[in-house]
Protein backbone atom coordinates (compact mmCIF):
# COMPACT_ATOMS: atom_id res chain seq x y z
CA UNK A 1 0.00 0.00 0.00
CA UNK A 2 1.37 3.35 -0.90
CA UNK A 3 1.32 6.52 1.37
CA UNK A 4 -0.89 8.34 -0.32
CA UNK A 5 -3.83 9.58 2.57
CA UNK A 6 -7.56 7.34 1.52
CA UNK A 7 -10.83 8.63 2.00
CA UNK A 8 -12.75 6.52 4.33
CA UNK A 9 -14.31 4.84 1.40
CA UNK A 10 -11.19 4.07 -0.14
CA UNK A 11 -10.07 3.42 3.20
CA UNK A 12 -12.48 0.39 3.81
CA UNK A 13 -11.97 -1.29 0.52
CA UNK A 14 -8.57 -1.30 0.31
CA UNK A 15 -8.99 -2.67 3.80
CA UNK A 16 -11.36 -5.57 2.90
CA UNK A 17 -9.49 -6.59 -0.10
CA UNK A 18 -6.26 -6.70 1.86
CA UNK A 19 -8.19 -9.05 4.42
CA UNK A 20 -9.86 -11.37 1.60
CA UNK A 21 -6.42 -11.94 0.57
CA UNK A 22 -4.98 -12.74 3.83
CA UNK A 23 -8.00 -15.42 4.55
CA UNK A 24 -7.45 -16.95 1.29
CA UNK A 25 -5.56 -20.45 2.99
CA UNK A 26 -2.93 -21.49 4.64
CA UNK A 27 0.04 -24.30 3.52
CA UNK A 28 1.54 -24.57 0.28
CA UNK A 29 -0.90 -22.26 -1.46
CA UNK A 30 -0.49 -19.32 1.04
CA UNK A 31 3.27 -20.13 -0.32
CA UNK A 32 2.41 -20.22 -3.81
CA UNK A 33 1.14 -16.39 -3.42
CA UNK A 34 4.08 -15.42 -1.76
CA UNK A 35 6.47 -16.87 -4.57
CA UNK A 36 7.75 -20.55 -3.16
CA UNK A 37 5.95 -22.74 -5.12
CA UNK A 38 8.45 -25.99 -4.15
CA UNK A 39 5.64 -28.02 -2.69
CA UNK A 40 2.98 -27.56 -4.73
CA UNK A 41 4.80 -28.19 -7.97
CA UNK A 42 5.81 -31.51 -6.50
CA UNK A 43 2.57 -32.23 -5.66
CA UNK A 44 1.05 -31.43 -9.16
CA UNK A 45 3.62 -33.21 -10.79
CA UNK A 46 3.34 -36.57 -8.79
CA UNK A 47 6.87 -36.98 -8.08
CA UNK A 48 9.54 -35.84 -6.29
CA UNK A 49 13.07 -35.74 -7.91
CA UNK A 50 16.23 -36.56 -6.53
CA UNK A 51 19.65 -35.78 -7.19
CA UNK A 52 22.10 -39.06 -6.33
CA UNK A 53 25.10 -40.47 -7.45
CA UNK A 54 24.26 -43.79 -7.56
CA UNK A 55 27.51 -45.34 -6.76
CA UNK A 56 27.78 -44.06 -3.24
CA UNK A 57 27.33 -47.06 -1.31
CA UNK A 58 25.91 -47.77 1.27
CA UNK A 59 24.33 -44.67 0.30
CA UNK A 60 23.11 -44.56 -3.18
CA UNK A 61 24.44 -47.92 -5.41
CA UNK A 62 23.10 -50.03 -7.71
CA UNK A 63 22.61 -53.75 -6.63
CA UNK A 64 25.62 -55.83 -8.25
CA UNK A 65 26.88 -52.99 -9.75
CA UNK A 66 23.81 -52.54 -12.44
CA UNK A 67 20.82 -53.65 -10.60
CA UNK A 68 18.08 -51.57 -9.38
CA UNK A 69 19.14 -48.16 -7.60
CA UNK A 70 19.14 -48.92 -4.05
CA UNK A 71 21.01 -47.43 -0.70
CA UNK A 72 19.98 -46.08 2.40
CA UNK A 73 19.16 -42.41 1.47
CA UNK A 74 17.42 -43.95 -1.49
CA UNK A 75 15.39 -46.00 0.42
CA UNK A 76 14.83 -42.93 2.52
CA UNK A 77 14.21 -40.56 -0.05
CA UNK A 78 11.41 -43.15 -1.23
CA UNK A 79 10.02 -43.31 2.19
CA UNK A 80 9.78 -39.41 2.56
CA UNK A 81 7.74 -39.08 -1.33
CA UNK A 82 5.42 -41.81 -0.09
CA UNK A 83 4.40 -39.48 3.31
CA UNK A 84 4.12 -36.36 0.69
CA UNK A 85 1.89 -38.77 -1.27
CA UNK A 86 4.48 -38.39 -4.64
CA UNK A 87 6.94 -41.10 -6.39
CA UNK A 88 10.46 -40.49 -5.96
CA UNK A 89 12.21 -40.43 -9.44
CA UNK A 90 16.12 -39.73 -8.99
CA UNK A 91 18.86 -38.43 -11.24
CA UNK A 92 22.29 -39.71 -11.30
CA UNK A 93 25.06 -37.31 -11.30
CA UNK A 94 28.72 -36.99 -9.60
CA UNK A 95 28.73 -35.60 -6.57
CA UNK A 96 31.07 -32.63 -7.83
CA UNK A 97 28.15 -31.27 -10.14
CA UNK A 98 25.31 -32.32 -7.88
CA UNK A 99 24.48 -28.61 -6.45
CA UNK A 100 24.85 -27.29 -10.31
CA UNK A 101 22.33 -29.92 -11.02
CA UNK A 102 20.12 -28.72 -7.95
CA UNK A 103 20.25 -25.09 -9.30
CA UNK A 104 19.63 -25.43 -12.67
CA UNK A 105 16.84 -27.42 -11.55
CA UNK A 106 17.49 -31.17 -12.76
CA UNK A 107 15.78 -31.91 -9.31
CA UNK A 108 14.01 -30.68 -6.76
CA UNK A 109 16.50 -32.20 -4.05
CA UNK A 110 19.90 -34.18 -3.32
CA UNK A 111 19.67 -37.20 -1.71
CA UNK A 112 23.25 -38.30 -1.59
CA UNK A 113 24.56 -37.37 2.31
CA UNK A 114 24.61 -33.83 2.53
CA UNK A 115 26.72 -32.81 5.02
CA UNK A 116 25.68 -29.72 7.01
CA UNK A 117 27.59 -27.01 7.36
CA UNK A 118 27.41 -23.22 7.69
CA UNK A 119 27.83 -22.24 3.83
CA UNK A 120 25.06 -25.50 2.74
CA UNK A 121 22.77 -23.47 4.96
CA UNK A 122 23.50 -20.15 3.51
CA UNK A 123 22.93 -21.12 0.22
CA UNK A 124 20.63 -23.90 0.45
CA UNK A 125 17.40 -24.83 2.24
CA UNK A 126 18.77 -28.03 4.01
CA UNK A 127 16.08 -30.52 5.90
CA UNK A 128 16.42 -31.87 9.46
CA UNK A 129 18.90 -34.54 9.68
CA UNK A 130 18.36 -38.06 9.18
CA UNK A 131 22.38 -39.17 9.47
CA UNK A 132 24.40 -38.63 12.33
CA UNK A 133 28.33 -40.39 12.03
CA UNK A 134 31.35 -39.15 12.88
CA UNK A 135 34.30 -38.79 10.62
CA UNK A 136 37.28 -41.51 10.55
CA UNK A 137 41.03 -40.91 9.70
CA UNK A 138 41.60 -44.16 7.10
CA UNK A 139 45.07 -45.98 6.78
CA UNK A 140 46.75 -48.71 5.65
CA UNK A 141 46.94 -51.13 8.74
CA UNK A 142 50.91 -50.81 8.74
CA UNK A 143 50.91 -46.87 8.89
CA UNK A 144 52.12 -45.92 12.32
CA UNK A 145 52.28 -42.02 11.64
CA UNK A 146 49.01 -41.40 11.99
CA UNK A 147 47.12 -41.64 15.49
CA UNK A 148 45.52 -38.63 15.28
CA UNK A 149 43.76 -35.73 13.29
CA UNK A 150 46.79 -33.37 14.15
CA UNK A 151 48.80 -35.87 12.46
CA UNK A 152 47.68 -35.23 9.30
CA UNK A 153 50.05 -32.15 8.99
CA UNK A 154 51.90 -32.62 6.04
CA UNK A 155 50.17 -35.79 5.04
CA UNK A 156 48.34 -36.10 1.65
CA UNK A 157 45.07 -37.47 1.78
CA UNK A 158 42.39 -37.46 -1.22
CA UNK A 159 38.98 -35.83 -0.48
CA UNK A 160 36.40 -34.86 -2.80
CA UNK A 161 36.68 -30.93 -3.17
CA UNK A 162 33.41 -29.98 -2.40
CA UNK A 163 32.93 -32.42 1.36
CA UNK A 164 33.09 -31.46 4.47
CA UNK A 165 36.08 -34.14 4.64
CA UNK A 166 38.20 -31.54 2.61
CA UNK A 167 37.94 -28.93 4.55
CA UNK A 168 38.73 -31.30 7.93
CA UNK A 169 41.80 -32.15 6.32
CA UNK A 170 43.02 -29.41 4.75
CA UNK A 171 42.58 -27.23 8.06
CA UNK A 172 44.44 -29.82 9.92
CA UNK A 173 47.23 -29.30 7.78
CA UNK A 174 47.11 -31.61 5.15
CA UNK A 175 47.72 -31.40 1.47
CA UNK A 176 44.52 -32.98 -0.85
CA UNK A 177 44.54 -35.11 -3.44
CA UNK A 178 41.23 -34.11 -5.16
CA UNK A 179 39.23 -37.88 -6.17
CA UNK A 180 35.64 -38.08 -7.06
CA UNK A 181 34.44 -40.47 -4.73
CA UNK A 182 35.62 -43.09 -1.92
CA UNK A 183 36.75 -45.71 -4.04
CA UNK A 184 39.03 -43.64 -5.81
CA UNK A 185 40.39 -42.99 -2.75
CA UNK A 186 41.05 -46.38 -1.33
CA UNK A 187 42.48 -47.13 -4.61
CA UNK A 188 45.19 -44.25 -4.53
CA UNK A 189 45.94 -45.60 -0.79
CA UNK A 190 46.27 -48.79 -1.07
CA UNK A 191 49.27 -47.59 -4.64
CA UNK A 192 50.53 -45.76 -1.63
CA UNK A 193 49.72 -42.11 -3.82
CA UNK A 194 47.95 -40.93 -0.27
CA UNK A 195 48.73 -41.75 3.10
CA UNK A 196 45.17 -41.16 4.34
CA UNK A 197 41.14 -40.89 3.74
CA UNK A 198 39.11 -38.50 5.66
CA UNK A 199 35.33 -40.45 5.46
CA UNK A 200 32.58 -41.07 6.91
CA UNK A 201 32.32 -43.80 9.53
CA UNK A 202 29.09 -45.36 8.28
CA UNK A 203 31.16 -45.55 4.61
CA UNK A 204 34.04 -47.46 6.12
CA UNK A 205 32.48 -49.83 7.78
CA UNK A 206 30.19 -50.82 5.01
CA UNK A 207 33.66 -50.69 2.96
CA UNK A 208 35.19 -52.92 5.70
CA UNK A 209 32.23 -55.61 5.59
CA UNK A 210 32.21 -55.91 2.49
CA UNK A 211 35.95 -56.00 1.75
CA UNK A 212 37.81 -58.72 3.72
CA UNK A 213 40.87 -58.59 4.68
CA UNK A 214 40.56 -54.99 3.04
CA UNK A 215 44.33 -53.89 4.86
CA UNK A 216 43.20 -50.52 5.89
CA UNK A 217 42.29 -49.44 9.67
CA UNK A 218 40.52 -46.76 11.37
CA UNK A 219 43.17 -44.42 12.77
CA UNK A 220 41.58 -41.81 14.49
CA UNK A 221 37.85 -40.47 15.03
CA UNK A 222 37.32 -36.90 14.79
CA UNK A 223 35.96 -34.76 16.69
CA UNK A 224 33.25 -33.38 14.50
CA UNK A 225 29.99 -35.67 13.94
CA UNK A 226 28.28 -35.11 10.50
CA UNK A 227 24.86 -34.65 10.61
CA UNK A 228 23.61 -35.43 7.08
CA UNK A 229 20.25 -33.73 5.13
CA UNK A 230 18.50 -33.36 2.27
CA UNK A 231 19.12 -30.40 0.74
CA UNK A 232 16.81 -27.60 -2.01
CA UNK A 233 17.44 -24.55 -3.60
CA UNK A 234 17.22 -21.36 -1.25
CA UNK A 235 13.17 -20.43 -1.53
CA UNK A 236 11.79 -24.09 -1.00
CA UNK A 237 10.69 -23.79 2.35
CA UNK A 238 7.23 -25.52 1.80
CA UNK A 239 8.78 -28.39 0.38
CA UNK A 240 11.28 -28.25 2.81
CA UNK A 241 8.83 -28.17 5.77
CA UNK A 242 6.32 -30.95 4.03
CA UNK A 243 10.02 -33.26 4.17
CA UNK A 244 10.81 -32.19 7.66
CA UNK A 245 7.41 -33.09 8.53
CA UNK A 246 7.67 -36.59 6.45
CA UNK A 247 11.31 -37.14 8.39
CA UNK A 248 9.73 -36.54 12.29
CA UNK A 249 6.70 -39.09 11.44
CA UNK A 250 9.30 -41.62 9.49
CA UNK A 251 11.65 -41.11 13.13
CA UNK A 252 8.11 -41.72 14.92
CA UNK A 253 7.10 -44.65 13.31
CA UNK A 254 10.50 -46.35 13.66
CA UNK A 255 11.22 -46.51 9.56
CA UNK A 256 14.61 -44.50 9.82
CA UNK A 257 16.19 -46.99 12.88
CA UNK A 258 14.89 -49.77 10.57
CA UNK A 259 16.46 -48.86 7.71
CA UNK A 260 19.47 -47.50 9.28
CA UNK A 261 20.19 -50.90 10.87
CA UNK A 262 19.27 -53.00 7.72
CA UNK A 263 22.88 -50.97 5.97
CA UNK A 264 24.70 -50.64 8.74
CA UNK A 265 24.20 -52.67 11.83
CA UNK A 266 23.39 -49.41 14.25
CA UNK A 267 21.37 -46.53 14.31
CA UNK A 268 22.73 -43.82 13.35
CA UNK A 269 19.48 -42.08 12.31
CA UNK A 270 19.34 -39.54 15.52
Amino acid sequence: MNRRSFGLVGLLAATSLVLAACGGGTGDSASSAGGDTSLSSVKDAGQIIFGTEGTYKPFSFHEGGAGELTGYDVEVAKAVAAKLGVKAKFEETQWDSMFAGLEAKRFDAVANQVSVNPTRQEKYELSTPYTVSHGVVVTLEENKDIASVADLKGKTTAQSLTSNWYTLATESGANVEAVEGWAQGVSLLKDGRVDAIVNDKLTFLDYQSNTPNSGLKIAATTDESSDSSFAFRKGSTALNDAVNTALKDLAADGTLSTLSNKYFGEDFSK
